[in-house]
C-alpha cells in the first residue's frame, strides 16, 4: 500500500479513502508502541460513530488502547480475521491488519486529517 496516499490522525489511525467509503486501521508506529497485540475488540458494526468517538479497543500484552474514529460515518464492515488473528495488526497494519470499513458521512472531515509528511513529523 502506498502510505503517502493515506490520511492519518494524531491518535495514530490511518484512513484509506475509496469514493464514499473509508478503510481504517492503526499505523505501524502505533502497533510498535503497543507491542504484541493479543485481542481486538470492535463491536460497532452498523453503528454511526462521530469523529473522535471510540469505535473499539486493542489489547496488547502490556496495555489496552482505545481506537478513535478518524471521521464520522457508519461502520459497515469489521475485519473478522482479527478475531482469530489479532497479530495481523502487528505484522501487516496497512494490509490484512485493517480494522473497519465505514460509509463516510462528512467528506469535509477528510480535509482535516493529516497527510503523510505531517504525520511523519509527529512520530519523529
Amino acid at each position: 500500500m502506498n502510505l503517502k496516499k493515506l490520511k492519518y490522525t494524531n491518535d495514530h489511525e490511518w484512513v484509506k479513502i475509496e469514493k464514499e467509503f473509508a478503510i481504517v486501521g492503526i499505523t505501524n508506529f502505533a502497533q510498535q508502541e503497543l507491542g504484541d497485540i493479543v485481542y481486538v475488540d470492535i463491536e460497532s458494526l452498523n453503528q454511526k460513530i462521530n469523529k473522535g468517538e471510540i469505535f473499539g479497543t486493542v489489547e496488547a500484552v502490556k496495555t489496552v488502547s482505545d481506537l478513535f474514529m478518524p471521521i464520522s460515518g457508519k461502520v459497515i464492515e469489521i475485519n473478522e480475521k482479527l478475531d482469530s488473528e489479532p497479530e495481523l495488526v502487528n505484522s501487516d497494519p496497512y494490509g490484512d491488519g485493517w480494522m473497519i470499513k465505514i460509509k463516510i458521512e462528512d467528506e469535509l472531515e477528510i480535509e482535516k486529517l493529516l497527510d503523510f509528511s505531517s504525520y511523519e513529523n509527529i512520530t519523529n
